[in-house]
């Protein structure tokens, strides 16, 4: 008896033949960059060409010595493996030339954490703010013993504790010279330290009603004598404070409610985000307001800037030759290459920004434009933390979903979501080169991400309770976490 599929089998590999064959053997492509300038002249691929061997071709075109990864792009989509299969379901018009877009990656490769090189014990109480200086050669940490306490990270032990705080330290940030570190707590005290000595530097700084929920420093390529601080305060105030003179300079009031978040941009203004359910920018100059931006239907918790990588390291990069000494430049050579840093993210000087909320929604903003450029859907709880990739080419948020999701920087397009906590994601933190994103959690797990991959990384357990704060150092060398089980962990490859 005849089988009835064998003879529908020929029919249908038939068709694949026929929708294969739509595809032209050769295709008159052009390579072109995110910004739409040519990389070339439009070249004749074959229909198979592979991603490695696009690259190479970029690589030739634009003569680079050092040789650059790239990303490629056809149709809004990732071009995975080859060309082919990218376009197979997409309408072709072979009279036209196909854009490709091609996007460089971070030369240097960050290797993802895998183990704990040290636990260190010293703090009484929970441990919930957390930072790496600049350079990656010191790490702060902030806890409601009142203390701040400075780790040296060859030894991973403690270095310096620092006592002068009567409250909960809230928050800790460091200059973008590394030089100092200012500190704030729960009494609504700001105070700056010596990283070096362990001192406070001049006295405290007091004027805030209520307690301070974050701290930010003015630019060094604005400003490379690092003195101007802004502090963010629950009582609705925004101070920006001399540290040299040891006084606030002016309060910005305006905000009808708690400052939940505060940002000093590159470009002389100042970001809030407020509990009042808006983001405001003000003149870093005299504090007068220049735009409320409103579309939350519930507190704005967090913000970031696309410039907050470059602003936070200043001249230091990851990628600069290892035998260049910083200490043996001088103040303006350092300001130039914090400038170049900085006009590389943010060429014509307007930052975008984006801003995360209680109502489930995080909103991306041009600091130029009234209204914003998307909403962005999909969490399902409280949207928590929010953090640009070094990049910026991403945007990772974290959420009482359990879940962090993946945004495209440009026009908020949802990448993918990663999914593996069991409780709340409380904060995320990016490596340097912008592969991998770390993840602190309720569930007493870090967890790191492979973008490209779209999954899990590595799962590193070993805290006995919630994860307050998560910092990846700027040179990619460690990872550190701290939270309520008051112990601050070290983790490496």
């Amino acid at each position: 008896m005849n089988n009835p599929f064998a003879q529908k089998k020929p029919r249908l590999e038939e068709k694949v033949e026929e929708k294969k064959s739509n595809l032209p053997e050769i295709l008159q492509a052009r390579l072109i960059s995110e910004d739409g300038e040519e990389a070339g002249p439009p070249i004749d691929l074959p229909k198979d060409v592979t991603v490695e061997q696009l690259g190479l071709i970029v690589n030739a075109l634009l003569q680079n010595e050092v040789k650059t990864p790239y990303l490629f792009f056809t149709f809004d989509d990732e071009i995975k493996s080859t060309l082919e299969e990218a376009i197979a379901d997409k309408q072709i018009d072979t009279e036209k030339r196909l854009d490709i877009v091609y996007q460089p990656q971070a030369v240097f490769k960050v290797r993802p954490v895998t183990r704990c090189t040290s636990s260190m014990p010293g703090h009484a109480e929970a441990v919930v703010s957390l930072n790496f200086s600049p350079d990656g050669a010191h790490l702060a940490s902030g806890s409601g013993d009142t203390t701040v306490r400075l780790w040296d990270l060859n030894t991973e032990t403690p270095l310096f504790t620092l006592t002068a705080h009567k409250q909960w330290v809230l928050c800790v940030a460091w200059s973008p010279d590394g030089k100092k570190l200012a500190s704030a707590c729960k009494a609504g005290v700001v105070i700056i330290w010596d990283p070096e000595t362990g001192k406070q530097i001049g006295k405290s700084l007091t004027g805030h009603k209520k307690w301070i929920n974050g701290l930010s420093w003015e630019p060094y390529h604005q400003n490379p004598e690092c003195r101007r601080v802004v502090s963010a305060g629950n009582d609705g105030d925004v101070r920006v404070w001399d540290t040299v003179l040891g006084r606030c300079q002016f309060v910005i009031g305006g905000h009808t409610g708690p400052v939940t978040s505060v940002k000093w941009g590159g470009n002389g203004l100042i970001f809030t985000s407020s509990k009042d359910r808006t983001v405001k920018m003000w003149k870093a100059a005299d504090g007068a307001l220049c735009k409320t931006f409103s579309g939350h239907a519930h507190w704005v918790n967090s913000l970031a800037l696309n410039t907050d990588y470059v602003l936070r390291t200043g001249p230091f990069h990851p990628v600069t030759d290892k035998k260049l000494k910083y200490s043996d430049l001088s103040k303006t050579q350092l300001q130039e290459m914090a400038k170049k840093r900085y006009d590389t993210v943010c060429p014509d000087g307007i930052e975008s920004f984006v801003s995360c909320s209680d109502d489930f929604t995080l909103y991306l903003w041009k600091a130029n434009s009234n209204k914003f450029i998307t909403r962005m859907t999909g969490h399902q709880n409280v949207v928590n933390d929010v953090k640009y990739s070094p990049d910026v080419k991403m945007i990772a948020s974290a959420s009482f979903d359990k879940s962090i999701r993946l945004w495209r920087a440009t026009d908020g397009r949802f990448i993918c979501t990663f999914r593996g906590h069991v409780q709340a994601a409380y904060t995320i933190a990016w490596s340097a080169d912008s592969r991998l994103i770390l993840s602190g959690s309720k569930d007493s797990t870090l967890k790191v991400w492979s973008v490209a991959t779209k999954k899990l990384s590595t799962e590193l357990p070993g805290h006995a309770d919630e994860v307050f704060g998560v910092d990846w150092a700027p040179d990619g060398s460690r990872v550190a976490s701290a939270g309520k089980d008051k112990v601050v962990k070290l983790w490496q490859y």
